[in-house]
């Protein structure tokens, strides 16, 4: 039996929100291939901004997409002018109106998208790959992750047999519901053909509201008898 569960959907719903946010009834097939093809579409035209992910809802008769990226000034451009074109280009395909919403994120060391392609990156740079993996790992560690696992697979070194490496630092808990778990995957194209490249961050347990309150107040309450 293989342990292919995805990180995301094995906590959609507890610790993890959908990507896309809206109903339909009769329009679900025709709003599902739209939401595949404006992500297409961003994918192409924002390679250069550091994407991590998009979210979609149509609250009305409207389309809202928000952009997080690592690199927002390289999407907004001089002026906005990337951004009108992008919206241009959206509404074009999807004819709707659309509202699109750039947010920054703050340490792009601990997304796993981020840290995917930039390793992808150094590898169709000639880059070593145990190099460029031991670098992410080591970086990702010192932004305050708590465990990150990386796999790359392919022709690595330019090999004849396809075989896979992993590097694995900290903790990793793949099956705990409440763990935060980044998640992503890119591919690296090489004149011997393409290197897949998965990673995993760790970046600490959901903590409920009302724990975190009882643990605030039991802390609180030891340091007054203390003094």
């Amino acid at each position: 039996m293989g342990q292919k569960v995805h990180p995301y959907g094995f906590r959609l719903g507890i610790t993890c929100d959908w990507r896309a946010k809206w109903y339909a009834g009769k329009h679900y097939a025709q709003f599902l291939q739209d939401d595949l093809k404006l992500r297409r579409v961003v994918k192409q035209e924002c390679d250069s901004g550091d994407i991590a992910r998009l979210e979609i809802e149509r609250p009305g008769g409207e389309l809202c997409l928000t952009l997080y990226s690592g690199r927002p000034g390289v999407l907004i451009g001089k002026r906005g002018q990337n951004v009108e074109a992008l919206r241009a280009k959206l509404e074009k395909i999807s004819g709707e109106r659309v509202r699109l919403t750039i947010r920054e994120i703050e340490r792009p060391e601990l997304e796993a998208c981020l840290v995917a392609r930039s390793i992808a990156d150094r590898i169709e740079g000639r880059i070593p790959f145990r190099r460029a993996m031991k670098q992410a790992a080591f970086r990702t560690m010192q932004a305050g992750a708590k465990g990150v696992k990386i796999r790359c697979a392919g022709r690595l070194g330019g090999r004849e047999i396809a075989r896979a490496e992993m590097s694995h630092q900290g903790q990793m808990p793949l099956h705990k519901l409440r763990a935060d778990i980044s998640y992503g995957f890119a591919e690296a194209s090489t004149m011997m053909g393409c290197i897949g490249v998965k990673v995993w961050i760790y970046r600490g347990d959901f903590v409920p509201s009302k724990v975190r309150e009882k643990n605030v107040a039991a802390e609180t309450s030891e340091v007054s008898e203390n003094s």
